[in-house]
């Protein structure tokens, strides 16, 4: 029997986006708020495993998705099923596990878990090898059933609804594997507010109707959307706060083109999201799988603009679907959002229905699940030929070599 640490819980993320890293840190909060005896650590994948890869790797991903959505989301739908080209793409994802093996020998973990597609294929192709027997979970943080995110050897899912439940359990996944807690977000998102007291924080009056438009951590915010404020042909009383995320030139863009208007504030990236969810009547925003997960949770209807072909398409569809959102259509924005802010019954039953479906403390419905998995998971002892050779001796180019004939016979 190898000797583990029994209350360390290890996360592995990744940086290829936002909501990875975000869901991640969302668990850490929930450790530290309510089980403050956890130890609870986050890596990141693709630096332990490329590490010279990683930064080019962010912003190459930021760069496609920006300017070939298109070929992305074709991309997306030829592997939504597993066949050749997906197993291809796992594949690539666990070049350099000696390092993963050797890093859970230092760490040796009570249970892993994958906010992080690539990891979970990592981790899954550990346990084929036998290399490991760490009880895994994959922590899905998008409304998909993308086959990237299954593996045969992962022990548990933990997803972010019924609708993805019933997608995996069509794609084979027994149900016994499977928890609907949410997509993890910050417990400061479940939190109950004086929305009364925050506005008058942020100067905005009670007669105020807030719109919030954001475009995630990159900013990408519609055109369609600036130039119909620009236009100044919105109802007076209507209050837009623009969240810019990290992009800085279209903050400074946005701060000189709206200097002049009353109603409008522009802000940059900030660290209390949360507050000005609170304060919003609308959301104008992208379908980011934690973005919306955040939203649902304080209960505010969406307006959803321009999803990426792939994972944002189906936040998209399944929030529409359960009536929390609209899709703006290609140029009926401003007429969707007008409608949306000039008919406040409308607005009232999209919010009804996200207090319906909604999770709230979806990181302590993780973080208990998981505690749970550990203390029910029996640890198998190491075979004979597999303890014989230690994590942190194992030959590079044998490891990789197994590693890839070991992947497809976990596959067929």
């Amino acid at each position: 029997m190898r000797s583990i640490n029994e209350q360390k819980i290890l996360i592995l993320t990744g940086s290829l986006g936002e909501g990875h890293n975000q869901a991640s840190k969302a668990i850490v909060e929930s450790a530290k708020k309510n089980y403050p005896h956890l130890r609870v650590k986050v890596m990141d994948y693709m630096e332990l495993t490329h590490p010279r890869l990683h930064v080019a790797g962010q912003y190459f991903f930021v760069q496609w998705m920006k300017h070939f959505p298109s070929v992305y989301g074709y991309l997306f739908q030829k592997t939504r099923e597993e066949n050749t080209l997906i197993q291809m793409l796992k594949r690539f994802s666990t070049f350099s596990l000696h390092k993963l093996s050797t890093m859970l020998e230092t760490e040796k973990p009570a249970i892993v878990v994958s906010t992080f597609p690539p990891a979970a294929a990592g981790m899954s192709l550990l346990k084929a090898m036998g290399f490991t027997d760490v009880p895994t979970a994959t922590v899905m943080t998008d409304h998909t059933d993308h086959s990237y995110w299954i593996h045969s050897h992962t022990d548990y899912y933990m997803v972010g609804s019924d609708v993805v439940q019933l997608a995996l359990e069509r794609k084979g996944v027994p149900s016994k594997k499977i928890s609907v807690t949410g997509i993890p977000v910050n417990p400061l998102y479940s939190q109950p507010v004086d929305q009364g007291r925050l506005r008058d924080h942020y100067g905005i009056h009670a007669s105020e109707q807030v719109v919030l438009i954001m475009g995630g951590g990159e900013g990408m915010i519609d055109k369609e959307v600036i130039e119909w404020m620009k236009s100044r042909e919105y109802p007076q009383n209507v209050r837009f706060i623009i969240v810019c995320g990290r992009n800085t030139k279209l903050y400074q863009s946005l701060q000189e083109d709206f200097s002049d208007h009353s109603q409008i504030t522009v802000m940059g990236y900030v660290d209390r999201m949360h507050e000005l969810m609170a304060m919003a009547d609308l959301m104008v925003t992208k379908p980011g799988g934690l973005t919306i997960s955040e939203a649902l949770t304080m209960e505010r209807p969406m307006l959803l603009v321009k999803p990426l072909p792939g994972q944002e398409q189906d936040n998209a569809d399944y929030l529409v679907g359960i009536g929390v959102a609209q899709q703006a259509m290609a140029g009926e924005l401003k007429q969707q959002l007008l409608k949306l802010i000039t008919t406040p019954a409308l607005l009232q039953e999209m919010k009804h229905k996200a207090a319906i479906n909604t999770h709230k403390d979806s990181a302590l419905s993780v973080l208990t699940r998981l505690l749970h998995i550990q203390q029910s998971y029996r640890l198998r002892e190491w075979s004979d030929d597999i303890t014989a050779v230690p994590y942190g001796v194992l030959n590079r180019e044998v490891f990789e070599n197994e590693a890839l004939h070991l992947y497809y016979d976990s596959y067929r």
